[in-house]
């Protein structure tokens, strides 16, 4: 699985709208996005679902209950001590069916307890990237909209899957806001 470089991602992004909104240059006002050699370094939006432990007794990720988290839109948030917060990418990605994406936190981050958590982007899967950002940390970690938070890493397959993301009807696919987690409990049965 060879790993993809600028110019593929340059070339995928501006032919067939891979990442939109796009940078084809590394960004290095405050915590940089854009291009990197062989990544895509993307921004979070402004919007916001903070975690209020105050409302929940248990997180189940088979019910997640709305309530126990406040939507914030804002520039840059605090995130408590011990705490953490859903967000999403400022970017919509549409993968190529012969790629798989991995996908780190900006070091910048990690240097102040900040955990960054994007699962892969599978084959033809499409949406604004929901991001759990979790602060590891004895002090609240400041969070910046429309800067780096994370890179990602597209992996080129040896072939194509028999079955892409988008041909199971994945239950987050083309998603377009922050999205909670989803039962995969048929709704009749709930």
């Amino acid at each position: 699985m060879p790993v993809k470089s600028d110019r593929w991602i340059i070339a995928m992004a501006e032919s067939h709208g891979m990442i939109e909104p796009f940078s084809a240059r590394q960004i290095r006002s405050g915590i940089s996005f854009g291009v990197s050699s062989y990544g895509y370094d993307f921004s979070l939006a402004d919007e916001f679902r903070i975690f209020d432990p105050t409302k929940v007794t248990e997180l189940d990720p088979k019910n997640v209950p709305t309530d126990g988290f406040k939507e914030i839109r804002t520039d840059s948030i605090l995130l408590p001590a011990n705490s953490f917060l859903l967000a999403r990418s400022r970017e919509y990605f549409r993968i190529p069916r012969d790629i798989v994406t991995v996908c780190f936190g900006k070091s910048t981050y990690a240097r102040c307890g900040l955990i960054v958590n994007v699962t892969p982007f599978e084959p033809e899967w499409e949406g604004f990237a929901t991001v759990s950002l979790a602060n590891s940390g004895p002090r609240p970690v400041r969070v910046y909209a429309n800067e780096g938070i994370a890179q990602i890493i597209f992996l080129q397959a040896d072939e194509q899957c028999e079955t892409s993301y988008k041909d199971k009807n994945g239950k987050y696919q083309a998603q377009k806001t922050i999205t909670m987690a989803k039962s995969d409990i048929p709704t009749d049965t709930q």
